[in-house]
């Protein structure tokens, strides 16, 4: 187990993940996220902070997540860890609902969401995403 903070999708790993969800029925995504002080890019620091990039990011992501028939449930911040690893601690936590893992899916692969996740992945520091499926 590596010691390196996970920010994005294991690109390897995603048709697996995908492919053992439901089919045609909605599912629901945790974000649980720790923005960095600084954006980093792949060229360097950038003159603004990760919780500005994530904005950078999300502008285009929630069009595209509406796009899809998806929708912002709840965002709020993290305050407190109750059941959590010592010292684990969230900036923030979404959670956005698709109409099916195919239409999350379709946004993952449309140009325009794949350039904005550049932003996303300066601004995180640590991330994680957990498909789940309402009862």
């Amino acid at each position: 187990m590596s010691d390196k903070p996970v920010i994005d999708p294991n690109p390897k790993k995603l048709p697996d993940i995908l492919a053992s969800l439901p089919a045609g029925t909605p599912i629901v995504m945790l974000n649980l996220l720790r923005f960095k002080d600084k954006a980093i890019y792949k060229d360097g620091e950038a003159d603004y902070s990760g919780r500005e990039a994530y904005q950078k990011y999300s502008d285009v992501a929630f069009g595209k997540v509406r796009g899809v028939g998806g929708e912002m449930v709840w965002k709020g911040k993290a305050l407190a860890g109750v059941i959590a690893p010592e010292n684990e601690q969230w900036d923030e936590v979404l959670l956005v609902r698709y109409p099916s893992k195919e239409a999350f899916a379709s946004m993952l692969a449309d140009p325009e969401y794949r350039e904005a996740t550049r932003h996303r992945t300066a601004a995180l520091h640590e991330a994680r995403l957990v498909a789940m499926e309402e009862n």
